[in-house]
């Protein structure tokens, strides 16, 4: 097991030094702490599967190619990376959610024009910005920061079933939020302790 770790971390050694990448930055592309990409390259421990196949996709070889020893070879042109630049991620998740306001502002508008005062559709916008941010954080982030992501829907669509209900007095609507929110804390709980690398998500990550 000793022998593996170090071949995959001479590996990781070579395609990043190939790829003029720093640790930090492969961290970031991973999700995961530097502290845990230089365990890696220490050989003191060894990404899971799941992630082996990250690094491998990351630098465009396979699985298979991280488990052997190249010693007396040169790595491989480091690829084209497939995941999208996080600033690029980061425009594009902020551009969507501007629209998502942007398109409350136009309903609000026609509603006005049509006589009708709906504010109720920016607080409609609050939820279905945050969903549209868990999507775009999942897929491009790992769910970075979902556990904050989460916990706003949570308490935005109960906001907004108490604003729609206000004239019915459902305030213990509200009181929902409670267990909804410890079921939410132990759910990232449990990823975070089953997850066997530090860059397991969760509170207090």
């Amino acid at each position: 097991m000793d022998d593996l770790r170090q071949i995959i971390a001479a590996n990781i050694v070579a395609l990043r030094g190939a790829s003029r990448m720093t640790q930090a930055e492969l961290a970031e592309k991973l999700n995961y702490s530097d502290k845990a990409i230089s365990k890696w390259e220490r050989a003191e421990s060894a990404p899971d599967v799941r992630v082996l196949q990250q690094v491998a996709d990351l630098f465009g070889v396979s699985v298979d190619y991280l488990l052997t020893n190249h010693s007396r070879q040169q790595p491989p042109a480091p690829a084209k990376a497939k995941r999208l630049d996080p600033k690029v991620a980061k425009n594009i998740m902020l551009l969507s959610v501007v629209s998502v306001w942007f398109l409350a502002m136009v309903a609000f508008t026609v509603l006005w024009a049509l006589g009708q005062t709906v504010w109720v559709v920016f607080v409609w916008a609050v939820p279905v910005s945050l969903v549209v941010l868990l999507v775009l954080n999942s897929v491009w982030n790992r769910g970075a920061g979902n556990f904050i992501i989460i916990t706003g829907l949570v308490w935005s669509i109960l906001l907004l079933l108490y604003l729609m209900l206000l004239e019915h007095n459902v305030w213990p609507i509200l009181l929902f939020g409670i267990p909804a929110q410890v079921i939410v804390c132990l759910s990232f709980r449990f990823i975070k302790l089953t997850d066997p690398e530090e860059g397991g998500e969760g509170p207090g990550a």
